[in-house]
């Protein structure tokens, strides 16, 4: 019955810090036609017409105490063609990472909001 993944949200603080790092950093693109939800926020697309909707609403979850290696919590794992200028990148912007322990090529990651986000090196990147 479930054909695919549409979009995953995450809560975030400030949405002008979060877009920093998603697009600054990460190099995602905003989507323009987010409708007005009465919250701030964006839309980011992935490239492949799925996204990520950045919503500044109160969290209700703790953000102190989270495990060092976001492989250990709840995560968002994107596809990428290039784990070294992913690192090259978040070195430049001073973000800590860390690498899979499964074997994978991937690396972790927090956003700004203490959101972890697992890159993993794409097989079809190439």
């Amino acid at each position: 019955m479930i054909v695919g993944l549409h979009h995953v949200s995450l809560l975030v603080t400030d949405t002008r810090r979060s877009l920093a790092f998603y697009v600054g950093v990460l190099g995602l693109e905003p989507d323009p036609d987010r409708p007005g939800l009465g919250f701030p926020g964006a839309w980011l697309h992935l490239g492949d017409g799925r996204q990520i909707h950045l919503l500044e609403l109160p969290n209700p979850d703790p953000i102190t105490g989270r495990p060092a290696h976001g492989g250990r919590d709840r995560h968002l794992a994107l596809w990428v063609r290039d784990i070294p200028t992913i690192t090259t990148r978040l070195e430049h912007a001073h973000i800590p990472f860390t690498r899979s322990q499964s074997g994978r090529e991937a690396i972790f990651c927090r956003d700004p909001d203490g959101n972890s986000i697992e890159l993993v090196l794409a097989p079809f990147a190439g």
